[in-house]
């Protein structure tokens, strides 16, 4: 079942009643309305539908007995900045009855298995950029195919940079000044925002697999606590991409994180993607691919299941 992906942005109080999330407003909630006008404009949802909730407004009350209930769950909440920019995420520590046996399996995973599956991920990155750049700009870059050709074990000749280089230079051809970095003008905005979600939906995911997020197979930054999400979110990210150039031509004035805009790129978890030659939602997809690196690091297979554009 596709899990929901559900944005708060004005204030509001959480809890949690009957496995239930409820939804009051505190505008409706302190007002002198008739107690059945109140009892309608209460909301429920089931908390086993939810799968990820992002909070982007200061005025939200939120239940320590709902924040138990989301986490064990397997629900991966998010906090966001006055930016109105995920700045916290939360998972939880347990996802999977068999997580000890297979956080040694990760740990004990040797130097040249992690360099075969970033070599993996990387050539899966490149080629996605380049099936993006073909869908969206028509620009065919063989170039990116070749360099996807020549990535060696553990990508030491850092194609992936190489790669990107050109990928970013070709994206969004009606913003000539366009440089991808976290504080540049929009749309890097908007791909903050959309990498955001697509992180908290990987680590969701390795958690349900029984893998431990902080460990990656290539990022090594010792204060990140999500180094193997960003990792597994590589060739995930050109679907980010493609969703902000298509929000991009609509929106070309874009440097303020409106509502509209942000309803659009929580469609991620939704996007439609083809993995092992099945069609798929992002969400389930992400659970695939973790699935596969599990079974990676207990020597069952050798190859990770990644998304083809």
């Amino acid at each position: 079942m596709i899990k929901k992906t559900l944005c708060f942005s004005n204030p509001a109080y959480l809890s949690l009643k009957d496995s239930q999330l409820v939804i009051k407003i505190p505008a409706v909630e302190k007002s002198d309305v008739s107690d059945e006008f109140k009892k309608e404009s209460v909301r429920t949802i089931p908390i086993e539908d939810i799968g990820v909730v992002v909070l982007d407004n200061k005025q939200i009350t939120f239940t320590q007995g709902l924040m138990e209930s989301l986490l064990e769950n397997n629900c991966a909440v998010i906090t966001c900045d006055s930016s109105h920019l995920p700045v916290g995420l939360m998972l939880p520590l347990c996802g999977n009855t068999l997580q000890t046996e297979r956080f040694r399996n990760q740990i004990e995973a040797s130097l040249p298995l992690q360099k075969q599956l970033w070599q993996q991920t990387t050539i899966a990155k490149i080629k996605n950029q380049a099936a993006v750049l073909q869908q969206v700009r028509n620009l065919e870059a063989k170039n990116m195919l070749k360099w996807a050709s020549e990535v060696k074990s553990g990508d030491s000749d850092n194609k992936e940079a190489q790669a990107a280089v050109y990928y970013w230079q070709n994206a969004f051809p009606q913003n000539e000044k366009f440089i991808r970095e976290r504080e540049g003008d929009a749309p890097n905005n908007l791909l903050n925002y959309g990498y955001a979600i697509l992180r908290a939906v990987v680590a969701r995911s390795l958690v349900s697999s029984g893998l431990l997020p902080t460990l990656g197979m290539h990022h090594r930054n010792k204060y990140n606590a999500y180094c193997l999400a960003d990792d597994v979110m590589e060739p995930y990210r050109p679907y980010v991409d493609k969703l902000v150039m298509d929000i991009y031509e609509k929106h070309p004035d874009c440097s303020e994180l409106t509502k509209e805009l942000k309803a659009e790129l929580l469609q991620i978890p939704v996007l439609e993607v083809t993995i092992n030659g099945q069609r798929s939602p992002l969400m389930i997809a992400a659970t695939t691919t973790t699935a596969s690196l599990q079974k990676c690091y207990s020597g069952e297979i050798r190859k990770i299941s990644y998304p083809e554009m």
